[in-house]
């Protein structure tokens, strides 16, 4: 095998090794891909001193040469040769070194690579709708006139968005991406498992023409996590519902954990179950059901045990596959004793009234190997919204299917970043409408995990990271 790339820290563009070394290892054979330098919470301080140099040097460049330089951003990103820390990466390396570490198959991480260069390529539609049309130079000169001859402003509140970043799914890089065409620098903390899409995503901005001096990049451990949202006044940080509850309220953090994305079955449409049945387990089931928009439970008044029953023939009997097989559809877990955890907690759940497991006569669902385990998926019947289990997430192909009255559903939910209601009934959709612990709401037959990218995908980052406020200049 080839020496490990050796990978720095990024202060403002420039290189920093450190004493320090985390190794980034194959999680099959278990030998080091990459040694990358760790950043400690002293030198995030020190350079977040000068993070308001970051956005000067960006206001210098107009709004409309950015999204050009971000477009050329993507095709790089997806079809170019890359440095990345001593060494290069072809596309091709990209996938198998993500994959070699996060436990994802090979093919997923190019799936995940071409929505990541969809984003960037359309980057200009998406501010467009994401701002309501408001002409873009506002934003850099923070105020101006819209269409109506209104003066209006919007101040940034950051100079620079701050992301403390997960290693379980590459396709919440989708989240900060506008952040550079907005004129704001990128302080980012990868994840242990994936230092991968952060460095080749700012080599290939810098390749770009933008000016590496915006960017930073803060390897290490929790110390470094806590410097890099206590220093930013504006940042992201993906984790577990403990880490949703520390930050709610919080104006400085946007947090983002699991999804508890649910597809709905109203009574007019439930007889006709299975229509759906196809949508039901895409949303399940793609991308290995590491997403906070994979649906995590079915609701529906009757045909429950159908559903799940049918459901778990689909899946069920799928099995791990080497990560380079283009028909693998389960990622592995990468962590020492993590898959084993989660099944403890899920037996424990299975032991209450009403709960059932629909896969179990597919076999085991844990399945342990030399250096990493699996979960294969996994559907559960509800008899009732009571059960302990139909409030949970996990991170993979698992959902409940969860037996609850209509005129019951929307109090008994609970928050939900994806809904898929599938029905007609105009009051149930107005009151889906109206409720507030739906993020993302869909109408009809539509995958949880189908996004449109010209919508805010979880609260709008032009409301997270700039304030609209009165303005009014003399005539």
């Amino acid at each position: 095998m080839a020496n490990p790339l050796k990978i720095p820290a990024l202060r403002w563009g420039k290189p920093y090794e450190s004493l320090e070394i985390d190794e980034v290892k194959h999680f099959i054979t278990g030998e080091p891909i990459a040694k990358v330098s760790q950043a400690n919470g002293g030198i995030i301080g020190r350079d977040m001193r000068t993070a308001q140099r970051a956005r000067e040097v960006l206001r210098q460049i107009p709004i409309p040469e950015l999204l050009e330089k971000v477009k050329k951003a993507g095709e790089l990103y997806e079809k170019a040769t890359l440095p990345i820390g001593d060494g290069t990466q072809t596309p091709d390396e990209f996938a198998h070194q993500q994959s070699a570490s996060t436990g994802l198959p090979e093919h997923m991480c190019k799936m995940n690579m071409a929505k990541n260069a969809f984003v960037l390529a359309n980057m200009g539609k998406i501010l467009d709708c994401l701002t309501r049309g408001l002409p873009l130079d506002i934003l850099t000169k923070g105020w101006g006139q819209e269409g109506r001859g209104v003066v209006v402003s919007y101040q940034a509140q950051s100079p620079v968005l701050s992301a403390v970043l997960p290693s379980n799914s590459p396709g919440v890089h989708t989240l900060w991406l506008p952040v550079i065409p907005l004129q704001l620098g990128l302080v980012l903390k990868p994840g242990p498992q994936e230092p991968w899409t952060p460095y080749r995503m700012i080599a290939a901005y810098v390749q770009a023409g933008i000016p590496a001096e915006v960017f930073c990049v803060y390897p290490g451990g929790a110390e470094a996590g806590a410097a890099v949202l206590e220093h930013c006044t504006r940042a992201m940080i993906f984790g577990g519902t403990a880490t949703i509850e520390r930050y709610k309220g919080n104006p400085r953090v946007q947090a983002h954990g699991p999804g508890f994305s649910k597809i709905l079955l109203g009574d007019d449409e439930v007889d006709n179950w299975e229509k759906h049945l196809d949508l039901m387990v895409e949303s399940i089931y793609i991308n290995s059901g590491r997403g906070c928009i994979n649906c995590s439970g079915v609701w529906a008044s009757r045909h429950t045990k159908e559903i799940a029953q049918a459901i778990a023939e689909k899946i069920g009997p799928i099995e791990a596959k080497p990560p380079t097989d283009p028909t693998a559809g389960l990622a592995a877990f990468t962590v020492p004793g993590q898959a084993k955890a989660v099944w403890g907690m899920i037996e424990a759940d299975l032991k209450e009234p009403g709960v059932t497991d629909m896969t179990a006569k597919f076999g085991p669902r844990l399945v342990e190997k030399e250096r990493c385990d699996y979960l294969r998926p996994m559907i559960v019947h509800c008899a009732s919204p009571e059960a302990a289990i139909a409030k949970k997430e996990y991170m993979f192909p698992f959902s409940t299917v969860v037996e609850c009255p209509q005129d019951e559903m929307l109090q008994r939910m609970g928050p939900t970043l994806v809904c898929s209601a599938i029905t007609k009934n105009e009051q149930l959709i107005q009151n889906l409408s109206d409720n507030i612990h739906i993020d993302r709401l869909n109408i009809g037959p539509i995958p949880t995990t189908k996004l449109n990218w010209l919508q805010p995908h979880e609260g709008n980052i032009i409301d997270f990271l700039y304030r609209n406020r009165a303005y009014q200049v003399a005539t």
